[in-house]
């Protein structure tokens, strides 16, 4: 299990997804060359147990999450409310909609997927034939295609260092039983990633609704950011 000295310390740039100096490829995604030897090893494991375990979503850049930001918040990509269902947004004041958007997405430069250590998975021999994987919670829950590997990631992925910081419903981010993370590098990320840098970050960016993130960031950070579940 890597927790090398280098490996837990990222430049600005890394860490908020500008710069991919730290990523290695693995499967046609990118992913922190020291967390990659584990998620190997995981889906080894995975496949001995029956389990095709694939990556839906790796490393994200700045870039890309800005588009997905601005998608949102303009009104040309859905928000969904806590039951995964689309929201009327004619009614909501920019905090309101900003509020919305972090229940799913992360702000530009705060998503654990710019780091390379945090990965979204499913098992591709559990998807029917003709479903569109939709990383939706009932899809992992009772009664979903993906609950029987849910489970088996539940007992065993610790063991490889790795942990589900959206395990259950905190009050900020939706929970996100996909979302898995590799704790001996990004537990030390999360505390490089500052409000200072966030902040300095975004306003040099074309984010939409920048006042109202900047003006309100502490609380956004302390409710979206650092608000994970525990080891």
């Amino acid at each position: 299990m890597s927790d090398s000295i280098s490996a837990r310390r990222l430049s600005a740039g890394q860490l908020t997804g500008q710069t991919e100096t730290h990523l290695t490829y693995h499967q046609q995604h990118l992913l922190h060359r020291e967390m990659q030897p584990a998620f190997t090893a995981l889906q080894q494991a995975a496949a001995i147990a029956g389990f095709d375990l694939r990556l839906a979503s790796a490393f994200r850049t700045f870039d890309r999450q800005l588009l997905i930001w601005n998608n949102k918040f303009n009104g040309t990509r859905p928000l969904l409310d806590s039951n995964s269902q689309p929201m009327d947004t004619s009614q909501l004041t920019e905090l309101e909609k900003i509020h919305a958007i972090l229940r799913w997405s992360a702000l530009p430069g705060a998503s654990r997927h710019h780091w390379g250590t945090d990965v979204d998975v499913y098992a591709a021999n559990c998807l029917p034939e003709g479903t569109k994987l939709q990383l939706e919670p009932w899809e992992y829950e009772n009664g979903g295609h993906q609950a029987e590997f849910s489970a088996w990631l539940n007992q065993h992925m610790e063991q490889f260092g790795f942990y589900l910081p959206y395990a259950e419903e905190r009050g900020g981010v939706a929970a996100e039983p996909w979302h898995i993370s590799y704790y001996p590098i990004s537990r030390h990320l999360l505390q490089q990633l500052t409000p200072e840098l966030l902040y300095h970050t975004l306003n040099a960016s074309q984010i939409a609704g920048k006042s109202q993130i900047l003006e309100n960031l502490d609380n956004l950070y302390s409710k979206y950011i650092e608000n994970i579940c525990e080891v």
